[in-house]
């Protein structure tokens, strides 16, 4: 497949045609068009099956509950194209590393258990009995449970993640790196500490009576397109949506709805920002501090003046904890750190404030632009400080909405899959099973990467997700992969994790969850969990591929039978009927009574929010309000004075590190991915010109070089001395040991780097 490479600036919105013939296209080339076309209408539709891209919340109102990028990801799963044995037969791994991420992926569905060897440099078949016998035979010989990790992606099923937490727990370890600590780690920590509780507290119905809605470091076009209808309908309706993003996105600027004839055959589109401010990446914090520094201003002039309070104060008082400290900070903080820091000016930030003021009812939601910073934590908290002065929470049309990525990250942290868990769910789990469970923290990500390195982490098994393409700073991540006994990866199709094997390594096909789950007692029904805190079935309807392709519910079964027998569990029994697993679940993790009947209310059942009803389990009993000065820098260590600051995205044509293909339209990139965003007056004061190939070098003290060449300069309407490239394909310059405060969450939206031209280099890898 060859691809036209060009520059070209998107005239259009968001969605409409643009979305409709992009969706069509990918239908047509899944090789499935009638089958896709079916499962399609059955996505986020009652007993059908839960989109396995993002985790925005179903409406159950609309035709048609998917978007684009849900198409592209229903029909890169349901696939007539197969992996199969020959293709390893032909294929060395070697030669394989030398393809693109794209190919990798293009060439379809694993279709059969793959046991790498390392004398010929292929994969050839395994049996599953055999290749879960090799799996116990390496962990049964570890020194201690802890040389062993768990990873987990966040698409991974409520059912399969709470068996893979409890075989680990069975195991020794609380060994549960996943793919949260690398995104929204900052959410869950700050918002435990703020408001006790690390999910968000509204529900999607309450978009239809926010009278604002602040958006903070996030790209819904491409990221969670669905959210676009529900910013679209605020709009209309007269509220304000209000934008805090470093890049300008055509999706936070207008949308037109691919569900309405009209805007999809004509230019007709509705606007979704009424304010969009462009601050400097890291500077949301101080943003957010400078509105409350006006806001508190205006307060004050009220009190002096005899008018009302505009602040909540009788909320304060009775629900909040630390506003005498967060008001002297905020006294502390002056204008001119927080126009530098931000990026902003006083009179932006101040026309901000005022919107806000203007509000009854105010949402505010943030994704990664947000959380992926050494600040982030603090961050967080501050977003939940403006929200605790004005009361809210607990009413209608008001609340904090984290938006997640994956379409069960929520559900697997609900489910356990937590190096830090819980005391009370250990307690759980240890009266229920009648086992004792580790208590000491496991490892996170970088964690468990950093133990691979020094050769403690001695096997890895991966429940799902790319970690050699998702993680940080690459060669030292690929690095860690190979220094281990073992390697597992549970998959849909091949990755680049498949190329960077440990010393044995086994490659277990799974369903997706688009396919019918045949088990002993009939077909089998999975659910996850949405970014408003929903539980929804899932049950798949194609057929899948291969008889060799096994739900990672009954993986995950058959490896621990092999590991543990039946000491504890009759883990084949839960494989067989997921009824059963669902019975574990209610016993042991708060919220889920009545699980299995609770499956069948039509759009989910809600586990429910303390804090949205203003209990807050937290130390004081109360919301606590968090004082902290905004960082001396916001870029990490001392390189605060770099040239530029660079920050990791998707393209459009993207998904996580899946990559559908090399366009993002709405940026105006076509047939590429190695490009670089930069501001056109930068770009003069380098003596560039657009189009000219540069390297991109990390600035970092710890003696480790991390470039990367060939990137083709962009003029993007970005502030100046902030940059924008994509991953993975910038993942090398990430500093695996740069990652946020009290997270560990790799600073991908944050990198101090310079860049410097560079000669043109042509690239060998074949794309398809």
């Amino acid at each position: 497949m060859k691809f036209k490479s060009e520059i070209k600036p998107y005239t259009g919105a968001a969605g409409g045609w643009g979305s409709l013939e992009a969706t069509t296209r990918y239908v047509f080339d899944s090789k499935k068009v009638l089958s896709n076309l079916r499962n399609l209408l059955r996505v986020n539709k009652g007993r059908g099956f839960d989109c396995p891209g993002c985790a925005w919340g179903d409406d159950n109102h609309s035709t048609f509950s998917f978007c684009e990028n849900g198409a592209k990801a229903v029909s890169w799963e349901a696939t007539r194209k197969a992996v199969e044995p020959e293709f390893f037969a032909r294929h060395s791994v070697a030669k394989l590393r030398e393809q693109s991420d794209y190919f990798l992926e293009y060439q379809g569905r694993l279709t059969h258990p793959l046991r790498y060897n390392r004398i010929t440099d292929h994969y050839e078949p395994i049996s599953w009995d055999d290749a879960f016998s090799l799996i116990a035979s390496h962990l049964n010989g570890l020194e201690n449970p802890n040389q062993a990790d768990f990873y987990t992606s966040g698409r991974a099923s409520n059912e399969a993640s709470y068996l893979y937490q409890v075989f680990g727990r069975m195991f020794g370890t609380n060994n549960f790196p996943d793919c949260s600590n690398m995104c929204h780690e900052a959410s869950g920590v700050g918002l435990k500490q703020s408001i006790g509780v690390g999910k968000g507290t509204i529900r999607l119905d309450d978009f239809e009576k926010a009278d604002a809605i602040f958006v903070f470091g996030q790209n819904p076009g491409t990221n969670h397109p669905r959210m676009l209808h529900s910013l679209r309908h605020a709009a209309d309706r007269g509220a304000k949506v209000v934008s805090f993003n470093t890049l300008r996105e055509r999706g936070l600027e207008r949308f037109a709805d691919p569900q309405k004839p009209l805007e999809v055959v004509t230019t007709k589109a509705g606007r979704i920002s009424s304010a969009y401010y462009q601050p400097n990446l890291g500077g949301d914090m101080a943003a957010v501090r400078g509105m409350v520094k006006a806001l508190l201003q205006s307060h004050r002039q009220r009190l002096a003046s005899g008018e009302p309070a505009l602040f909540d104060v009788d909320f304060i008082a009775e629900h909040c904890h630390g506003i005498d400290d967060y008001l002297a900070i905020v006294d502390e903080t002056s204008w001119q750190q927080i126009t530098q820091q931000s990026g902003l000016s006083e009179a932006e930030i101040r026309e901000a404030a005022g919107i806000y003021m203007q509000a009854e009812r105010v949402i505010c939601t943030w994704a990664m632009g947000v959380t992926q910073h050494k600040h982030s934590v603090p961050t967080v908290r501050e977003i939940t400080n403006l929200q605790l002065l004005f009361g809210q929470l607990g009413k209608p049309g008001a609340g904090l909405c984290p938006v997640r990525g994956h379409s069960n990250v929520q559900g697997n942290r609900t489910m356990g899959i937590d190096e830090k868990a819980p005391k009370p769910l250990l307690d759980n789990l240890e009266r229920h099973f009648k086992f004792t469970p580790p208590r000491e923290p496991g490892h996170n990500t970088v964690e468990a990467l950093e133990a691979m390195l020094r050769g403690e982490a001695k096997v890895l098994i991966a429940l799902g997700g790319n970690l050699a393409a998702a993680a940080p700073d690459t060669p030292r991540t690929e690095q860690a992969l190979s220094n281990c006994d073992l390697t597992v990866q549970i998959s849909t199709k091949l990755n680049r994790s498949h190329l960077t094997p440990g010393r044995e390594a086994l490659i277990l096909p799974t369903l997706g969850r688009t396919e019918l789950d045949m088990q002993a007692t009939g077909s089998q029904f999975i659910t996850v969990e949405d970014s408003f805190s929903m539980v929804h079935a899932s049950e798949g309807v194609g057929i899948p591929l291969s008889t060799e392709q096994r739900s990672e519910t009954a993986i995950v079964c058959g490896i621990a039978n092999a590991v543990l027998g039946t000491r504890y569990l009759d883990w084949l029994a839960l494989a067989d009927d997921y009824n059963l697993i669902r019975d574990h679940i209610e016993a042991t993790i708060p919220g889920f009574t009545d699980f299995n009947k609770r499956c069948d209310i039509k759009g989910g059942f809600y586990l429910g929010s303390a804090a949205a009803e203003l209990t807050f389990n937290t130390p004081t009993g109360k919301a606590n309000f968090s004082a902290a000065a905004l960082p001396e820098r916001v870029i990490p260590m001392q390189h605060d004075n770099a040239p530029f600051t660079l920050q990791t995205l998707r393209s459009h044509d993207q998904y996580n590190t899946t990559i559908y293909g090399l366009d993002d339209r709405y940026r105006g990139v076509y047939g590429q991915r190695e490009v670089l965003f930069i501001h056109p007056q930068d770009l003069a004061d380098l003596g560039f010109n657009e189009g000219e190939l540069v390297e991109i070098e990390t600035l970092w003290d710890d003696g480790i070089e991390r470039k990367v060449s060939g990137f083709k300069l962009v003029s993007y309407d970005i502030p100046r001395g902030n940059l924008a490239a994509y991953y993975p394909e910038t993942n090398p310059l990430v500093p695996l040991s740069s990652f946020g405060d009290q997270t560990h969450t790799p600073t991908s939206k944050s990198i101090p780097v310079a860049i410097r031209r560079c000669e043109a280099i042509v690239d060998t890898r074949r794309i398809a």
